[in-house]
């Protein structure tokens, strides 16, 4: 099982190319089950919940290639081509689901196009329950009928075809948004989504689906009005920068007291945390139309109280790495998780690198310390394994993390990215 081994304690300097946003991608991809023709998505991130996505598809019927080239980043293999026109399969088990969650979303095109599926309860991070309630729910209201039974979802339109619908979601879902929208691009008559969540990967999958011919009107607000169509067409689309990823390494410039320039994003998708970063101490300067430096003057970080909650508040997916930050502060930061009821699972693991956090419920109290130490911890989610790189990148000492394959799914090439920075930072097979 692979290690990441990190000698700390150096300020890093340089630039960082910010890769496609992986959850904006993998709904993408799966829009592709709704085309009879090719869908081309450019700026696509190497992690390995891509490829995840692209077997699962791929075992549906999609043809998949990524001989493209993408002009911008210069790099073979950024384009994917995903050929829906032979969807031959609306089976998914648990061998090609258990990894992901983000499998759910094929639920939903799968019933659009097919009129059937079958898809085992999915996988992936131990941070919480995440039902998938709120994704039959909506399904439902849009005609199609469910039984649950031996941990598979089987699901089935009575009439063929999906009926357009108001659906009213009690909480906020982005996948369960992204899910319906899908499902009412090809539905009969008009769907309306309430309460729908409003992130930038919404907002981004909505421009994809009307490229392809789509009639999406109202994402990005908490009221989505999709007309449905008989079908989609071709289109080529580029997936949006990963603001996690952005926001993550502009904490390594914060923690570090570097200095990075975060290349290949526009300033408005790091909506939803620069707040807190730059009330922590962090100073952004954008120095180009898709670039923005990070760095911190100041000897010392604030401590900053956040609470998670559906964009444009801070989103849970920088929950972690803004508590590395904090543990380093200047005072107490008080850190209120709302979103999955479990997601405090690498508290442990930075106390064992002298950290000064206890967690109550939703509720986490970090003192800030005046050094952190190296120590040998193990990644528990994709996240709380990232939070660990950045304590590690700043603690006095040797950090090795284990369980690796945690970062792999949603970072892509991090010890590379921060060896081109200045760290010293290396894999052990």
């Amino acid at each position: 099982m692979k290690k990441l081994v990190i000698n700390g304690g150096k300020p890093l300097f340089g630039e960082v190319q910010i890769s496609g946003a992986k959850n904006a991608t993998l709904p993408l991809m799966v829009a592709s089950i709704l085309c009879d023709e090719k869908l081309t998505l450019t700026n696509l991130p190497h992690v390995s919940d891509i490829s995840t996505m692209a077997n699962l598809l791929v075992n549906l019927g999609v043809k998949i290639s990524l001989d493209g080239f993408d002009n911008e980043l210069g790099n073979q293999g950024r384009v994917m081509i995903l050929d829906g026109s032979n969807i031959n399969n609306p089976y998914a088990d648990y061998e090609l689901v258990r990894k992901m969650r983000a499998s759910i979303f094929i639920l939903g095109p799968l019933l659009a196009r097919c009129g059937k599926a079958k898809v085992s309860l999915p996988g992936g991070c131990a941070i919480g329950t995440r039902p998938v309630d709120l994704h039959l729910k909506a399904l439902e209201a849009l005609g199609a009928k469910f039984e649950l039974s031996d941990g598979y979802v089987e699901g089935f339109v009575p009439n063929g075809r999906l009926q357009g619908a108001e659906i009213h979601f009690e909480k906020i879902s982005v996948g369960a948004t992204e899910n319906a929208m899908m499902a009412g691009c090809l539905a009969r008559g008009t769907t309306k989504i309430y309460n729908s969540a409003c992130e930038p990967e919404i907002i981004d999958l909505a421009k994809c689906l009307n490229l392809m011919g789509a009639k999406i009107s109202g994402a990005g607000t908490s009221q989505i009005t999709i007309e449905g169509v008989d079908r989609l067409r071709s289109a080529r689309h580029k997936i949006i920068a990963d603001r996690i990823e952005a926001g993550t390494y502009a904490i390594v410039a914060g923690i570090t007291k570097g200095k990075i320039t975060l290349k290949g994003l526009e300033s408005w998708i790091l909506t939803g945390f620069k707040d807190e970063l730059e009330k922590s101490g962090l100073i952004f300067n954008q120095v180009a139309p898709d670039a923005i430096e990070v760095s911190r003057n100041q000897d010392f970080i604030n401590s900053v109280n956040i609470s998670t909650n559906p964009y444009p508040s801070f989103p849970t997916d920088m929950q972690a790495q803004f508590m590395a930050l904090m543990t380093l502060g200047n005072g107490v930061s008080t850190i209120e998780e709302n979103i999955f009821e479990n997601r405090f699972m690498h508290v442990l693991e930075l106390v064992r690198m002298n950290a000064n956090i206890q967690s109550h419920g939703k509720i986490a109290i970090v003192k800030g310390v005046k050094n952190l130490k190296g120590a040998e911890v193990m990644a528990t989610d994709l996240r709380a394994s990232v939070s660990l790189v950045l304590a590690g990148l700043v603690a006095q000492g040797q950090t090795v993390i284990n369980r690796l394959y945690h970062l792999e799914r949603g970072y892509e090439r991090i010890a590379e990215k921060l060896v081109n920075c200045g760290a010293d930072i290396k894999t052990l097979y």
